[in-house]
């Protein structure tokens, strides 16, 4: 990892060239849909690859052109969208779904506009942290006390389940799931199930800090993807469940049959 000036901000970003097979880590060349990336060509457990044109990242795909668009129907044959979004934000930039008509569409809202769930302790936390952040023109400070709550809240687990779920229902073609920017609800979706799939937490976090490389550019000044932020979710799933893969056993129910259903469906078979 290494860091790079962008605008006025210095953040971190993964080395680049990416690995072989991942010189771009994965981004699709698409004409206006932000920070789009194919998980395939990331090595999972046993050393085996992740399927290409399966498992897709993603910014919202309002953004998208009409020939973006019909790329994700057409070529890689999209099956499914996940929506990690919150109801105000669906109904200024809806996906548009009358694009993919065989595709399933799932609402799985991470962060709640309402409260409720949250504790006084965990606002006064976050409220703080806001603050401090303000005060130091850092965000990622404020962002540190959001990532935990982003995998521990009640909407966050919910949202999380019926995320690996619905990756777990599809047996065939794309999925796909995105937030607003493809950076931190998404990010840490593809966080789970790149851990579920076996992905080292170096690559995982090489693909996390590649939004640096690929989100729009202003948005990435406003709030960059931090390595800090992946170790203070990581931190909290260590604390309450013993790790990722705890946390996707223990607070989302997936067993360890559903590991190995992702596993044999998304992975290349062992050479």
């Amino acid at each position: 990892m290494r860091e790079q000036m962008i605008g006025t901000r210095r953040v971190e970003v993964p080395d680049e060239p990416g690995p072989q097979g991942r010189e771009s880590y994965g981004r699709i060349d698409f004409e206006e849909l932000p920070n789009t990336r194919d998980l395939g060509g990331l090595i999972g457990v046993d050393g085996r690859r992740v399927k290409p044109r399966r498992l897709l990242r993603s910014g919202a795909l309002g953004f998208g052109s009409t020939d973006d668009l019909k790329r994700l129907r057409d070529e890689y044959r999209l099956g499914l969208v996940v929506d990690l979004r919150n109801d105000t934000e669906l109904a200024e930039v809806p996906d548009p779904m009358e694009f993919f008509p065989d595709a399933s569409y799932v609402h799985a809202n991470i962060l709640r506009e309402e409260t409720s769930g949250i504790t006084q302790e965990q606002a006064a936390r976050l409220e703080r942290a806001q603050r401090q952040a303000r005060e130091e023109d850092d965000p990622v400070v404020f962002m540190e006390a959001v990532y935990p709550h982003l995998l521990l809240n009640q909407a966050g687990i919910e949202g999380y389940r019926a995320f690996l779920r619905a990756v777990l229902d599809r047996d065939a073609d794309a999925s796909l799931w995105h937030c607003y920017v493809g950076r931190d609800r998404c990010g840490m979706a593809s966080v789970l199930i790149e851990a579920a799939l076996g992905v080292s937490r170096s690559d995982i976090e090489a693909d996390y800090l590649a939004t640096n490389l690929y989100a729009p550019r202003q948005l990435t000044i406003d709030a960059p993807a931090s390595l800090r932020l992946i170790d203070a979710a990581w931190g909290a799933a260590d604390r309450e469940f013993g790790g990722m893969l705890g946390y996707i056993t223990g607070a989302l129910g997936l067993d360890q049959a559903d590991i190995a259903e992702l596993r044999a469906r998304y992975l290349e078979p062992a050479a």
